[in-house]
Order: structure tokens, then C-alpha cells, then sequence
């Protein structure tokens, strides 16, 4: 039995595109983010101080969307046994994600670069973070080192 394998380098195509599951942020998820990280920003915890402020309730911390995001992407299996590094990120927080929203991630390859004495290639995802209403929360760019085939 073998163990499941992502893609090479060689097998990406600009313009590629995926899209992820769906996953819904709880606030248990907020709680044990913020526990990890020592994030207890008001903004997070406080719904009275929430209740006064310009978004009206508590938000999730942009780096949890991004978190899972990664762990969405990795999960459609392209880097599976395949990434070397993450090697850049640049993300706009667009809109605020709340309790209960439900984000999904669409990725498409922007870019793709041989870095052979790395090992590989550097591939650059094009990533966009949407809600259940079809809203960009978070979007920009992730970069990544990826095997080329043996």
C-alpha cells in the first residue's frame, strides 16, 4: 500500500485552480486560538466591549483564518508528501469573520518559478477566503516550495 501523494512542480499550470471544503468557525475554535497564541484581544473575547464597537460582536482573529485556511489547502491533498517550505505570504484581511461564519478557500496559481539548488519549484497561489455570502474575508498571495519529480 502506498501513502497518498501530492503534486510535483512539473504538474502545475498557471491559471490551475482549486477550491476547498467549507468550515465553519465556532467559538470554541476562537477560544483555543487565542489560548495557543496568547491573542486575548477584547476584540475576540469580550462581547459586551463587542456590543459597543463598530463590527457590533466578536471577530476571529485574522491569523485563525488564515491557520485554517492552510489546513484546507493542505487537506485537497496537492501537497501532500510534495510541499519542501512555505516560503512567503502576503494577505489582506478584507472583512471580518464572525461566529458562525462558514469560509471556504479558492486557490489559483499565479505564478510558477524553478528554484533548482532549492530543491524544487516556487509555486504562487492566488488565494481568496470566502464566506457563506460569497465575500472575500482575506485575500493575496502565498508562495510555496514544491518537489520537482524524481
Amino acid at each position: 500500500m502506498t501513502a497518498p501523494h501530492g503534486l510535483y512542480f512539473e504538474d502545475y499550470t498557471t491559471g490551475q485552480q482549486m477550491t476547498t471544503r467549507a468550515r465553519t468557525i465556532t467559538e470554541a475554535d476562537i477560544v483555543q486560538f487565542g489560548t495557543l497564541t496568547g491573542d486575548f484581544n477584547p476584540m475576540h473575547f469580550d462581547a459586551h466591549y463587542m456590543a459597543e464597537h463598530m463590527l457590533g460582536q466578536r471577530v476571529a482573529h485574522g491569523m485563525l483564518t488564515i491557520s485554517y485556511a492552510v489546513g484546507q489547502a493542505y487537506q485537497l491533498g496537492f501537497m501532500e508528501r510534495t510541499v519542501l517550505a512555505f516560503r512567503a505570504i502576503e494577505m489582506k484581511f478584507s472583512q471580518p469573520v464572525f461566529i458562525g461564519d462558514t469560509v471556504h478557500v479558492e486557490l489559483t496559481v499565479a505564478a510558477l518559478k524553478e528554484a533548482r539548488r532549492l530543491g524544487g519549484g516556487l509555486v504562487t497561489l492566488d488565494v481568496r477566503i470566502v464566506n457563506q455570502k460569497g465575500e472575500a474575508v482575506q485575500k493575496g498571495a502565498w508562495t510555496v516550495l514544491i518537489a520537482t519529480r524524481p
